[in-house]
């Protein structure tokens, strides 16, 4: 009976320290920023690149700024990060309405 004990205690921490190690393996990582502030980054740096733009450009129509070059770098930039923005959001409600359509 003290055997029998003995190997249920073993099995028992064996369990317990399986277990433990599972929890570690796919417990979050808080190493870095979440999927939601990225996305909050990636929209901020879009939109400053169009006030940026269109700041250039306005400066441009002035007289102010006199590298054309330069403007139209920025209204590519800006041109870029916009499709970009726009593909992930097609990307994301279309992978959303594919979750909401599946069978129960």
């Amino acid at each position: 009976m003290t055997q029998i004990n003995g190997l249920k205690f073993q099995v028992d921490q064996s369990h317990a320290q399986s277990l433990k190690k599972a929890e570690q393996a796919f417990a979050p990582q808080s190493d870095g920023p979440s999927f939601s502030e990225r996305i909050a980054d990636g929209l901020g740096d879009v939109a400053g690149a169009q006030n940026e733009a269109s700041n250039l450009a306005r400066d441009f129509e002035l007289g102010i700024e006199q590298d054309l070059s330069k403007v139209m770098v920025s209204q590519q930039v800006s041109s870029l990060g916009f499709q970009l923005t726009l593909n992930l959001r097609n990307k994301a409600l279309s992978a959303y309405k594919d979750i909401m359509n599946m069978p129960v």
